[in-house]
């Protein structure tokens, strides 16, 4: 099967027009900003981590206001609960301190019931879920099946990747190391061992499974999303390459930093979460090193820092996730820069 025909053949199974994926980003996708790459013929996305059923709800009832196109809705899967060390809280909060922070509560619960998430995201009926940081439980996933809904699974290296499969996924989200934000590890220990540039994991991981492969990390207009169908992928993911859009709704600061961003300007840390994800290096991912808490544990502490810094357009405190391709992002609207990728990488495959 050619490249050009592999990705038709994912668009037409997932509902879409195009074979560009938004990425899930939590906290930064805007019912508005899944219905344009929507409307455009790509999947939509709602990153969920953050949300009760009641916000789910109310996300998916603006998005289908606005929009009949497919969309995705996606959590995390739970870690173990962290292990608890005095000493190290004390150091970070006396680390928020000097930063002009007072430290965040560390008593739970840091996000909302997992079980509930599940059953709303069920309630709510989209055509397509996704997983992070592991796979789902055997017995939601017996229910997706029997409901119809695909499921795309992120995974991190080929070891992740055959277990997703084997747990039933429809399409894996293959993350490199290039990507902004959490790629998703499965166990947080192996992640910063696990780095894979999109590029090698995608023929690596399209050769050893038999469903789809959707490529994230480093791709943001059509020469990237070209080089992963040509490498075995059959759709890609972007996520730093909409955050500039004005459907995003991205905090100033950060969409600047975004176009200015280099790959040496961004950084693998755990200074805002805990969980390694790729942001805009900063006085705070310099100053934290390897000091984070565990996640969920630095997420919660960091709070009334992170909340302060966007406020006030700290650029030196603000959570900014980026990707190694962030230059490449566009300032201008979410369906032109999905329908340009496509076109882009149309005429290359040609």
């Amino acid at each position: 099967m050619t490249p050009r025909a592999r990705a038709l053949a994912f668009c037409e199974r997932f509902g879409l027009r195009l074979p560009v994926v938004m990425g899930p980003m939590a906290g930064a996708s805007p019912p508005a900003l899944a219905a344009a790459v929507a409307d455009a013929g790509g999947l939509g996305g709602l990153g969920a981590l953050q949300m009760g059923p009641a916000a789910i709800a109310a996300w998916v009832a603006e998005f289908r206001g606005r929009s009949n196109g497919a969309f995705q809705i996606n959590t995390w899967i739970p870690d173990p609960a962290p292990a608890r060390d005095a000493a190290a809280e004390a150091r970070m909060a006396a680390l928020l301190e000097a930063h002009g922070a007072a430290p965040g509560a560390l008593e739970g619960p840091f996000v909302p019931d997992f079980d509930a998430q599940c059953a709303a995201i069920l309630a709510a009926g989209p055509p397509v879920v996704s997983s992070i940081m592991g796979v789902w439980p055997a017995a939601f996933v017996a229910e997706l099946k029997a409901r119809g809904i695909l499921w795309i699974a992120a995974v991190t290296s080929l070891a992740e990747a055959r277990q997703a499969a084997a747990a039933g996924a429809d399409a894996l989200g293959v993350a490199g190391v290039e990507a902004g934000g959490h790629r998703g590890a499965f166990d947080a220990g192996k992640a910063a061992g696990q780095g894979g540039t999109t590029f090698a994991l995608v023929p690596l991981i399209a050769d050893a499974v038999s469903v789809p492969v959707v490529a994230s990390g480093g791709i943001a207009d059509g020469r990237g999303l070209a080089a992963a169908l040509a490498l075995g992928a059959s759709a890609a993911q972007i996520g730093t390459a909409l955050l500039r859009t004005p459907e995003a709704g991205t905090n100033p600061v950060w969409a600047e930093a975004i176009g200015r961003a280099l790959p040496e300007d961004t950084v693998q840390t755990r200074a805002f979460s805990g969980r390694l994800a790729r942001a805009i290096r900063s006085e705070w991912t310099e100053a934290v090193g390897d000091a984070a808490l565990p996640y969920p544990l630095q997420r919660a502490a960091t709070g009334p820092l992170r909340e302060a810094a966007a406020k006030a357009g700290d650029a030196g405190h603000m959570q900014m996730w980026a990707g190694q391709a962030a230059s490449l992002a566009r300032a201008e609207p979410a369906g032109e820069v999905v329908q340009r990728m496509w076109e882009e990488a149309s005429g290359i495959l040609a």
